[in-house]
């Protein structure tokens, strides 16, 4: 069992929680992800590490309550306890030896954005953060991000936070605008790294993305978080989350994760009427 230390609602949906996991805190690096289960009777719940401190022997998650099992996660408080907490999983992502950085983050691809960026700074790189959101009720982590960015950009669909746009735009304007990055990472829906990797592909820029497919076990067993990158078939759990963005069939991947949208669709409601009765 693993205690829930602290819990706040970022949104009306994103939920922050730190949680007491010694043993996954001594050996998290930027890029891993835990299994998460609330109860006995959740689904298995891959989320990226926000943040983690040995010292403290802490792990933070920042997820969307939007399914049944993350709405399990999410109905837990302060001072209660997880069933399962099993990590670090995934390869960390290769950060260091870069000068200039730009990092992309689409609403909740933000959460695991930022501990790239924060990396990125704390070891001498400059970094730029451009940050797309849906609108400004939406906005996540805008304090956090700024404090680790040279630059940080947040544009929304709909303009509510006073700046419309989308991710690619601006980071197209600051490419043109002899930036002069060495590394775009980009983070968030499928859609929006497809679109940033045909851009930065034009001006030659290397481009890292992190998958988030659909997964079981996350130990390379269950095939269930398959991809193709540069032709042959990868597994994110193992080989990843972190992949060139230039190779990566978006697609495919597309056409894989909404796959099950329709189930989601029915246990989200199911649970919704569960819990009102």
């Amino acid at each position: 069992m693993f205690k829930i230390l602290e819990k706040k609602d970022l949104n009306e949906s994103v939920v922050y929680m730190k949680v007491e996991a010694p043993l996954v805190a001594a050996k998290a690096k930027p890029g891993q992800f835990v299994i998460i289960r609330a109860i006995e009777t959740s689904e298995r719940v891959p989320l990226t590490i926000a943040e983690y401190n040995a010292a403290e022997g802490a792990v933070s998650v920042i997820f969307q309550a939007v399914g049944a099992s993350t709405m399990d996660i999410a109905s837990l408080e302060a001072g209660e306890y997880l069933l399962d907490f099993a990590g670090p999983l995934g390869r960390p992502s290769e950060l260091d030896g870069y000068k200039r950085a730009a990092v992309i983050g689409g609403g909740l691809g933000c959460a695991i954005a930022y501990p790239q960026a924060k990396y990125l700074h704390e070891h001498g790189c400059a970094v730029d953060i451009i940050a797309g959101f849906r609108n400004e009720s939406l906005i996540i982590l805008e304090d956090e991000m700024r404090a680790c960015g040279d630059k940080t950009v947040i544009v929304t669909d709909d303009g509510s936070n006073g700046n419309k746009g989308l991710v690619t735009d601006a980071l197209k304007a600051e490419i043109e605008g002899g930036a002069g990055y060495d590394l775009v990472i980009s983070i968030g829906p499928p859609i929006m790294m497809k679109f940033v990797c045909a851009l930065t592909a034009e001006y030659g820029i290397k481009t890292i993305v992190s998958m988030n497919p659909i997964m079981i076990d996350g130990t390379g067993m269950c095939g269930g978080c398959r991809l193709t990158v540069d032709g042959k078939t990868r597994f994110a759990c193992v080989d990843g989350p972190d992949f060139d963005g230039h190779q990566v069939d978006f697609d495919e991947l597309i056409r894989r994760n909404n796959m099950y949208r329709d189930d989601e669709s029915h246990m989200r409601e199911a649970h919704c009427n569960l819990l009102k009765h």
